[in-house]
């Protein structure tokens, strides 16, 4: 098991967040559903606990072989989706992430949302008091990013909000912008397979930290877009996504099908 936190900080309130980070989840699922990738939606409904009350419950099936380090698409089948399910109870929220076909796999992400710098040191402390973490801060101004995801007008360097007036971050704004918030997430990755376990869980916290760099970068420069909704407009919106990656998603699935059928029968 490999665990880690990272810390987020965004040129937003919390409560602006709430809006922008259910947008920025479902366009960003949307435009990577666009370059093969698939994000198909299963279940999106209200949910309540005993414990943490209202909130969202939501299944996903994401479809990533692409994503995938050559050494592991040698080992996994074409069709391969990982089970994302999400319990949203804003300003609290816990991700897991399974698959079927790795039956010991699995990450599980919990995220707290407060109106600070990243300052918090026992945000944590009820659900890894004793567990061993290691602190990670995401700065989306000057942390590189892969170079195949970056766009200039996705830059918080260059990006400049309409609406907000905020934006072109430059070094060290964390420590004098205002408002500001954080992204606290403590994400636990487990790989129980002997020789592989220690190569396997480092790659997936690669690849998790380059979402949530991309993805909160998304969100922050997307505000304009966003700003003025409510969360009536959000759900619809959020809605309308889903219906439109899906039949991306469902388009793409019956392609690789068909491909792995032809292949199939021309092998016989």
């Amino acid at each position: 098991m490999l665990l880690k936190e990272y810390r987020i900080c965004m040129p937003l309130t919390v409560d602006e967040y709430k809006i922008g980070q259910l947008y920025m989840i479902s366009k960003h699922s949307h435009e990577q559903s666009d370059r093969g990738e698939g994000v198909e939606v299963v279940q999106n409904e209200p949910f309540e606990d005993p414990h943490h009350g209202n909130g969202q419950f939501t299944e996903k099936r994401v479809y990533l072989n692409s994503k995938l380090p050559s050494w592991a698409r040698a080992v996994v089948p074409k069709i391969f989706y990982v089970t994302e399910k999400a319990w949203n109870y804003y300003p609290y929220t816990i991700t897991e992430y399974t698959c079927s076909f790795l039956p010991k796999f699995s990450i599980h992400i919990e995220t707290k949302y407060e109106d600070n710098k990243g300052s918090n040191d026992t945000i944590f402390d009820k659900e890894a008091k004793d567990l061993e973490r290691e602190v990670c801060f995401i700065d989306i101004a000057c942390d590189e990013i892969p170079e195949r995801y970056y766009k200039e007008s996705e830059d918080p360097k260059h990006f400049k909000s309409e609406k907000t007036g905020r934006g072109q971050l430059r070094e060290g704004w964390r420590d004098s912008h205002q408002p500001i918030m954080c992204s606290y997430k403590l994400v636990t990755v487990k790989f129980e397979v002997w020789g592989l376990q220690t190569r396997v869980e480092q790659f997936v916290h690669k690849v998790v930290r380059d979402i949530l760099l991309i993805g909160h970068r998304q969100a922050f420069a997307w505000v304009d877009e966003w700003y003025d909704m409510t969360m009536d407009d959000v759900r619809e919106y959020e809605k309308n996504m889903h219906e439109q990656t899906n039949i991306k998603v469902c388009n793409q699935l019956s392609s690789t099908v068909d491909d792995i059928g032809s292949h199939a029968q021309t092998s016989t």
